[in-house]
């Protein structure tokens, strides 16, 4: 009997085994699917406010509060994308009236006169600054290639955004298919406290990534009112990039601050360096740098410690490590990652003196 159950236990051990370099398996060779799975529950969680809202105000059967909350998040996204529809317009008016000799010319002047106002050599800077290294005839053969490319890309957008959008709406619609589909792999005792844990989980997100967007859209406001105060072209635009920016932790910002410095400058490149351009990319920075303190000493706290009930500094470690592990990816899914591993582990091992301490916010 004791040789009989050594046996079948280590049956059972092999054959979870399997089980979990199959799934690891599977995740590596279907991971655009995981990708859109992960996209869609994200649009989930922040469409799960309006879903509850019209279910539970308003008496909308769930497939009507899911139908009109994509409807709204939908909305929302064509209306950030057509903030871009009228630069790209006038950027294709512009390449198409484009004087390559007379744009030259403004560049070369441009690093001239910064080259000078650094005490630079300007002969290191002049053949960066030449266009005619770049565009020749050697480099019109990339065109077709270039097109190509961009119709794979179009075709895999279209395909990405109609499957996003459809498990968006089922998992808008019934909130608990994935939480049924990992409940198939617990057993009975645990199922009540993992049930509870992902209500808590979702609540928890949901807040945190309805806070992003009003990180967002403060930065934003304040990026717009800069720009706009100091007669920016597309200032809209570029304050909507550089706050998106703002979403990858501590290396966004600095990306945003360069294509801020850098589209303020080359908006103005008819005018004189010294009087001109560089006091007005002075003055954007100065209000950019502003922004990025009332972003970082107000509204970060207050998300952080409003939503995924986690101290600044906690949150800063954590950012770290999954930079570390994973690159920017992973400091951009540190905090929800985070985030639901402190609810599991209170909901388990809620005895535990760490996970005490860490989770007594919660």
């Amino acid at each position: 009997m004791e040789a009989k159950n050594i046996s079948q236990g280590i049956l059972n051990a092999i054959l979870k085994l399997g089980l979990i370099t199959l799934g690891i398996f599977l995740l590596i060779e279907l991971k655009v699917l995981l990708v859109y799975l992960v996209v869609a529950a994200i649009i989930s969680l922040i469409g799960r406010p309006i879903v509850l809202f019209l279910r539970n105000k308003l008496k909308f059967s769930n497939l009507l509060a899911a139908s009109v909350s994509l409807l709204v998040l939908g909305s929302l996204l064509f209306g950030i994308i057509s903030l871009f529809i009228p630069l790209v317009i006038q950027q294709g008016e512009n390449l198409s009236l484009l004087n390559l000799n007379e744009l030259e010319y403004k560049l070369e002047k441009l690093m001239n006169e910064i080259s000078l106002f650094l005490n630079l050599d300007p002969t290191n800077i002049e053949q960066y600054s030449s266009l005619k290294n770049f565009i020749n005839t050697d480099n019109l053969g990339v065109i077709p290639e270039f097109l190509n490319h961009l119709l794979s890309l179009l075709g895999s957008f279209t395909i990405g955004l109609f499957s996003v959008t459809f498990i968006s709406f089922f998992l808008l619609k019934d909130s608990h298919i994935l939480e049924n589909a990992i409940l198939v792999f617990v057993n009975e005792k645990s199922e009540g406290r993992l049930k509870k844990s992902f209500e808590k989980i979702k609540n928890l997100l949901s807040r945190y990534f309805l806070g992003l967007l009003l990180q967002i859209t403060i930065l934003l406001i304040m990026y717009s009112i800069i720009l706009l105060l100091f007669g920016i072209k597309n200032a809209i635009v570029i304050a909507f990039l550089c706050a998106l920016l703002n979403l990858i932790p501590y290396i966004g910002p600095l990306i945003g601050a360069v294509l801020m410095m850098f589209l303020t400058m080359t908006s103005n490149l008819e005018a004189d360096f010294s009087t001109v351009i560089l006091p007005k990319t002075i003055y954007v920075m100065i209000g950019f740098f502003i922004g990025q303190l009332i972003d970082n000493f107000f509204s970060q706290p207050f998300i952080f410690s409003n939503s995924v009930k986690s101290h600044p500094l906690e949150i800063f470690i954590v950012i770290l490590a999954g930079g570390t592990l994973m690159g920017t990816t992973g400091m951009i899914v540190a905090i929800p990652l985070y985030t639901a591993l402190k609810v599991i582990f209170k909901a388990f091992l809620s005895e535990n003196k760490i996970v005490k301490s860490l989770t007594q916010d919660l």
